[in-house]
């Protein structure tokens, strides 16, 4: 069976980033906002013990998607291949809507960022107006997304090594107050014990725990960039398993051994998303000016994440475009490689941080968070059923050929599916989050409905030449 198809745009990606890069691109798109913010949110509302189980399974359900994508990565390697796979696998319509809902992941994604990088930058600067540090930093991604694919990689690589190092140390750090090595200020204990003890193991009940699901998705998201840049990267057969059996390691290290830390020394009334439970926890540690490094360190890091949903969203164009369902414009690449017109487009999820910015950051900035959780916990779902499919189609032999191959099917790929189902069933429990419904659903809606009357268009005209 001939799984590589021929994109239909002569002008193609080029194949410039090394295992290094694409590993560092996924752990890249994951540190950043929700893990830097939102993890606060998750906190005042599942309890010390609620979030380390949220982050526990949000741990498995990516584990389990990225099993089902490193197949079909390896199999197919193409640029913005979430869609096609969907297409191929599922249905057009539904690959048409994968991909409108990746690119609404990141654009959104993006604007949160942004918003969440100048709440940053008030730390230090709090008479400036977070819309001022937005436009800023919308020039400083754009202009690193349009140089070359490889200076892009490059500068992603850098910038997700300060993130991986300061990580460590902050759990290390931690860990070292949580025990009594490093002195709290005003000789005030770690809290984690009081807040079981004064809250109990679970403040607001378990429901809590389903509804920070698709915060904890969102935190999570970048993973699967992986599948995105599989059209970029150089011998993608060894690259891509190498990336994702490191997968579940970093996310251990990175996310649930961060919220341990947090969760143990962040008071659950102090939590919030306005102020990064980072900055707080260091504010709470007697180490000088451990605060304002931390804050620099999670400014780059958010900028670093917004880098990497840039470069998603305007590949996501591009493969849209490629695939004849968008105007051929966002299809055209320059000479170095790059669809310039797809990432300008997709800029405008910097449009959004200056909205939400000057209305509400605090509200808006949860809204965004969720409507592009929900967005990729959808993308994530389609992700599940076509590994599920594309596996059902293949010959026994075809299935021993497969160059990687994701384990227990078809128990991965199902259990993946309901465990992100039923993170979106949670939004409607939360009335901060449940916004991410009442626009996601209709989205999804609207795209099924243009893609068929773009279609039932097409055969109008092609019936009309003949």
């Amino acid at each position: 069976m001939n799984t590589h198809s021929t994109p239909k745009n002569k002008n193609q990606f080029k194949r410039t980033m090394k295992t290094r890069h694409l590993i560092m691109l996924s752990l890249g798109g994951v540190i950043g906002t929700g893990l830097f913010f939102n993890t606060g949110y998750i906190i005042a509302t599942a309890g010390a013990v609620g979030a380390i189980i949220s982050y526990l399974i949000g741990a498995l359900v990516v584990y389990l998607v990225m099993l089902c994508l490193g197949e079909l990565a390896v199999a197919m390697p193409e640029t913005g291949a979430f869609h096609t796979y969907a297409s191929r696998f599922i249905s057009p319509a539904t690959g048409y809507t994968v991909a409108w809902l990746y690119w609404l992941t990141w654009t959104v994604a993006l604007g949160s960022s942004l918003t969440a990088a100048g709440m940053c930058m008030q730390y230090w600067f709090p008479d400036i107006q977070v819309w001022v540090w937005c436009l800023i930093f919308c020039l400083v991604i754009f202009t690193l997304n349009i140089i070359t694919a490889q200076f892009f990689a490059e500068s992603e690589f850098w910038f997700s090594i300060i993130k991986v190092i300061t990580i460590v140390v902050f759990i290390i750090a931690g860990t070292a107050a949580i025990f009594g090595f490093i002195p709290m200020k005003n000789d005030m204990p770690a809290p984690f014990l009081h807040n079981i003890t004064d809250h109990g193991w679970f403040p607001n009940g378990i429901i809590p725990i389903v509804m920070t699901m698709v915060s904890v998705n969102f935190a999570f998201s970048g993973t699967e960039l992986i599948g995105i840049a599989a059209g970029e990267t150089h011998n993608p057969e060894k690259s891509i398993p190498l990336a994702i059996k490191t997968t579940i390691f970093r996310l251990i290290i990175f996310f649930v051994g961060t919220i341990f830390v947090l969760a143990a020394l962040l008071p659950m009334e102090q939590a919030s998303v306005v102020t990064s439970p980072f900055v707080m926890v260091f504010e709470n540690i007697g180490i000088p000016y451990a605060a304002d490094i931390f804050n620099f360190v999670i400014l780059t890091a958010i900028l670093s994440a917004a880098n990497s949903g840039l470069y998603a969203s305007g590949r996501m164009l591009w493969s849209l475009s490629n695939q004849g369902t968008l105007p051929k414009c966002f299809a055209q690449l320059t000479d170095k490689g790059i669809p310039t017109t797809a990432i300008a487009l997709s800029m405008l999820g910097g449009l959004l941080a200056l909205f939400s910015s000057i209305i509400a950051p605090n509200t808006v900035f949860v809204a965004l968070t969720a409507i592009s959780g929900f967005a990729v916990v959808a993308v994530w779902l389609s992700i599940c059923a076509s590994h599920y499919f594309y596996r059902k189609q293949l010959s026994p032999s075809e299935q021993k050929n497969l160059k990687f191959k994701a384990p227990l099917y078809p128990f991965v790929p199902i259990l993946g599916f309901i465990l992100c189902l039923v993170a979106c069933i949670g939004l409607a429990f939360d009335p901060e989050q449940r916004i991410a419904l009442y626009c996601g659903i209709p989205f999804v809606i609207v795209c099924f409905v243009v893609h068929h009357l773009t279609q039932t268009f097409k055969k109008q005209v092609r019936n009309h030449e003949k």
